[in-house]
């Protein structure tokens, strides 16, 4: 029972994907309106454009829609080496590495912003701490608890008003 299915699935998903590799052609036909179509042009039209549908012309993020392929009639000797898909892919490649290059920095960016108001944070509470009041105990190099006096809560003070003053901005 398995068997006879397995031919029809397959001949199923052969044509789901027929489609995915159309084509969609402009042109100007002879009274001068412009026609989008799946066919190619007829002899006596201009062809303007042709668009490329298929599954490897998915854009990625930034991307247009629909990839464009102008093909203009032209001899192969006035080609401009901008028109090669090889041209083309190589500047697709180098938008995408543009892209990823400024993604980078600005996530860099925004990592130096979350840390700086960090720092703020850090040196604004303690300022409040010192200014409370509160008896403010350090350790000193033997491990020892050692409580600040009010010269050094004071020069503690006014260090990290400078520090904020760069720091918070």
């Amino acid at each position: 029972m398995l068997l006879p299915t397995l031919p029809r699935i397959a001949l199923l998903l052969a044509c789901l994907a027929l489609p995915a590799h159309a084509q969609i052609y402009q042109y100007k036909d002879a009274a001068g309106r412009t026609v989008f179509s799946d066919r190619p042009a007829p002899p006596g039209a201009q062809t303007t454009r042709t668009f490329a549908t298929g599954e490897a012309d998915v854009p990625t993020e930034g991307e247009s829609e629909v990839s464009e392929k102008d093909t203009a009639a032209a001899p192969a000797e006035n080609v401009s080496t901008q028109d090669t898909p090889a041209v083309r892919e190589a500047q697709f490649r180098q938008r995408q590495e543009e892209r990823r290059k400024a993604a980078e920095e600005a996530q860099r960016a925004a990592a130096e912003k979350a840390r700086l108001a960090d720092e703020c944070a850090r040196a604004r509470n303690q300022l409040r701490m010192l200014e409370s009041g509160e008896r403010i105990a350090l350790r000193n190099e033997r491990g020892e608890r050692v409580f600040l006096d009010d010269a050094e809560r004071a020069a503690e003070a006014g260090e990290l008003r400078k520090a904020i003053a760069e720091v918070c901005k």
